[in-house]
């Protein structure tokens, strides 16, 4: 039977609770495999596992609670092994990878942020900003709404100011927030988002990452900045050549 892995962590990692479950209808009970120094945490892999919510969630709630009790580099969901054989294999030759990022994200957690323009407030932003864009809108409005092309002309610049704004406070999300953080990692570009960056805080200090969060929302009311953590470091396990078939280190932290 295939092996569904949750994560990978130290031999030493106290144990589960009991009766813990996981993934599957029913759900599949979850438990270790150890190999030296390092466990996985796995459950047997239903044969139809597909993204639904109760599944989704279960993935998450079994590394919330592997990790609240210590390090976890959590696995995407869907991380499947062809048998609990290939997963103690893997966690032999990639033993001295797996504990050097064990040691690394010790004690840290992610915090993915996420940030869009509030459509009229970057508006009313761009024109006070934008001398040039003023001055066309207030031709056009004069002349009762302006000629054809004067329309054109202006939404191609309120549409241009719009976009360096967008650059601008991306750059200006991420400049105020990386101080505060042990490492940065930029998600993928997504429509609707002009910030989707995963922040590495260390436990102890992220009342301080989600002051300086605060502090960007006072400064930037144009901004929607959502902020969701903290969460296992999904972003920032480095995946090894060597991984159980078909799985991949991490995981998109904005779709927790």
């Amino acid at each position: 039977m295939s092996t569904y892995v949750y994560g990978i962590t130290a031999s030493s990692h106290p144990e589960l609770p009991e009766g813990m479950t996981g993934v599957g209808e029913p759900a599949r009970p979850v438990r270790i495999l150890s190999a030296g120094p390092l466990a996985a945490v796995v459950s047997d892999a239903p044969e139809d596992l597909r993204p639904k919510r109760r599944d989704l969630l279960a993935h998450q709630n079994v590394l919330a609670e592997t990790g609240a009790a210590g390090c976890i580099l959590p696995m995407r969901f869907g991380s499947v092994a062809d048998d609990d054989d290939s997963v103690t294999q893997v966690l032999t030759e990639r033993s001295e990878h797996y504990q050097e990022r064990l040691r690394e994200l010790d004690g840290k957690v992610e915090y993915n942020v996420k940030a869009t323009h509030v459509e009229e407030a970057v508006l009313h932003l761009v024109m006070a900003e934008n001398a040039e864009v003023r001055s066309l809108a207030e031709a056009n409005r004069k002349s009762g709404g302006g000629s054809y092309d004067d329309k054109i002309r202006l939404g191609e610049m309120v549409a241009a100011a719009v976009k360096a704004r967008e650059a601008q406070d991306a750059s200006e999300v991420q400049s105020a927030l990386t101080p505060t953080a042990a490492a940065v990692s930029v998600g993928p570009e997504s429509t609707g988002w002009l910030v989707n960056v995963s922040f590495l805080v260390a436990r102890d200090t992220a009342e301080r990452f989600l002051a300086a969060v605060e502090q960007v929302r006072g400064s930037h009311t144009h901004l929607d900045l959502r902020v969701n953590g903290p969460l296992p470091p999904y972003s920032f396990v480095e995946p090894g050549p060597a991984e159980p078939a078909g799985s991949t280190a991490g995981a998109d932290a904005g779709a927790q």
